[in-house]
């Protein structure tokens, strides 16, 4: 065959490209370089570092983090995964990581040996012997661990265990230099649920609408447990419970419904702000068991004294300090503060008409939240504007003790649901259709937790900054979701309905049904 001139150089590249590749069988030799796929200065320059870091070969001790990062990406020979004592292991999903307190992956599926395969957690160790040194054998947090994943060890201290040092897919080196950049929160796409294939294929507009159905349902339930309140305790004590709720955050939300539980036992007519917080510090066991050197002359000793003389009245109502859990909060969101902000609502005791009011002035969407602000703002409190605990030093700067995004998480919580379900029961459809507007057209609340692994799991998007979850209502509408189909299946989907549901819903639609010849 004639090539002609113009065909010339692209035939002369091609032979290049095909001489450089080699198909010969990997030696053990090859297996302990490093590939690198370019050869410029930085490429060169970035291999020096890791090198000099010490991670030169499989018989180096790798950093935890590197660990964790081989274990989520599976850089494993998989079928040659064994527990110490010599049972196959079957990673059907090797979890969610956690970046909270607690085990490093959470929701893993494993097989281990001949027995039905396990939802439950992953915890990562350079040794077993970290089960007990880290206290993981007393810690309750731990008890859902199903597989200890370690570096090398001899035997087990805990769970089923597992070492993965002879068992990597690449050369320890190489994976550092391929996992050392990839971040632990960014779910790999082949352990994303079966759903986000079929959800990412969705033009965006129904997306948007799956998500908003999905949200006004989230709306709706919380509405209807405000009213099976109401109908016991009234709709005033509705709205303080779930204030309360909200104010606990994700950790503390039952304490502080115990305490809400009992406002109508501990709230007296006429309190002074400094004799509720007192009240609400002691009913809390929160109140310091000691006072410090700084603490006998000032604020604190105030909040002593009064609580002191009343504490054998309200003894039963006291809850023990080991319901709170503090790990990983700020500061600024420490209950001591939060109970120190309800305190001021309920000194002004006009919190629930101010609700009202708010419900029925027509207020521009762009507006919403900042009005909604101004409902829940207080004058600055001498003591809490300036502390974050009890223990903490003055701050140099006032520290408010409400910000737009927990307005925002006590709107789409707390005081949507709560007037929605009001205007349901009193058969106002105008006013219930106002309400749901709000809802809809609310801004997006502050990314957490359950939103990144959805986004991730679900939409396969790891940045909160996606068109489709730009209100408060499509978020909810997400974790809705979750609730719903990915909390009742486990991380391999089994038995998940959702993907189907998706696909019967928009993509039939639009799919042409096949004609009869």
């Amino acid at each position: 065959m004639l090539i002609s001139n113009r065909q010339k150089p692209l035939l002369f590249r091609l032979k290049l490209f095909f001489a450089t590749l080699d198909f010969a069988e990997a030696t053990a030799q090859k297996q302990s370089q490093v590939t690198l796929g370019s050869t410029s200065f930085y490429a060169e320059w970035r291999l020096r570092q890791r090198t000099a870091a010490g991670l030169r070969d499989s018989s180096d001790v790798p950093p935890e983090r590197l660990l964790q990062a081989i274990w989520q990406h599976q850089r494993l020979q998989r079928t040659a995964l064994r527990t110490l004592d010599g049972q196959l292991v079957r990673v059907l999903h090797p979890g969610f990581s956690n970046l909270e307190g607690g085990p490093d992956f959470r929701g893993a599926v494993i097989q281990i040996g001949n027995e039905p395969a396990t939802s439950g957690d992953v915890e990562i160790d350079l040794r077993s012997n970290g089960w007990r040194a880290h206290g993981h054998d007393r810690n309750p947090a731990f008890r859902n661990v199903i597989l200890h994943v370690v570096w090398n060890s001899e035997q087990s201290a805990g769970p089923p265990t597992v070492a993965i040092q002879e068992a990597l897919d690449s050369p320890l080196a190489e994976l550092s230099l391929q996992l050392d950049h990839v971040s632990i929160r960014t779910l790999p796409d082949n352990f994303r649920g079966q759903c986000s294939s079929p959800l990412r294929d969705l033009p965006e507009a129904a997306l948007l609408d799956l998500l908003r159905e999905a949200g006004q349902v989230r709306m709706e339930n919380k509405a209807a447990l405000f009213h099976v309140r109401a109908r016991h305790a009234g709709w005033e004590q509705a709205l303080w419970e779930g204030l309360f709720r909200a104010l606990g955050y994700k950790h503390n939300v039952w304490p502080m419904q115990h305490l809400a539980e009992g406002r109508p036992q501990w709230l007296r007519k006429n309190d002074s702000l400094l004799g509720l917080q007192a009240r609400l510090f002691g009913l809390s066991g929160l109140l310091p068991a000691e006072l410090s050197r700084k603490g006998r002359d000032g604020y604190l000793r105030q909040i002593w004294d009064l609580w002191w003389r009343e504490r054998d009245e309200f003894i039963e109502l006291c809850l023990p300090r080991s319901l709170w859990r503090f790990h990983g909060l700020r500061p600024a969101n420490h209950p001591q503060r939060r109970l120190a902000l309800a305190s001021h609502w309920l000194h002004e005791g006009t919190l629930c008409e101010r609700m009202e009011r708010w419900c029925g002035d027509d207020i521009p969407d762009q507006k919403l939240l900042g009005s909604l602000m101004k409902c829940f703002q207080i004058t600055q409190d001498d003591y809490w504007s300036w502390h974050g605990t009890f223990r903490s030093g003055r701050l140099k700067k006032v520290q408010p003790l409400l910000g737009e995004g927990r307005v925002t998480d006590l709107a789409v919580n707390v005081v949507l649901p709560w007037l929605w379900a009001r205007a349901r029961a009193g058969r106002n459809d105008i006013l219930r259709a106002a309400i749901e507007h709000r809802f809809a057209v609310w801004p997006a609340a502050a990314d957490n937790a359950v939103l990144r692994l959805a986004r991730q799991r679900l939409l396969g998007r790891s940045s909160s900054n996606t068109s489709v979850l730009k209100s408060a209502a499509a978020q909810q509408g997400l974790m809705q979701i979750v609730r719903d189909f990915c909390d009742h299946s486990n991380a391999a989907c089994d038995g998940c309905s959702f993907p189907e549901l998706v696909r019967e819903r928009f993509m039939g639609r639009s799919a042409a049904a096949p004609q009869k010849i």
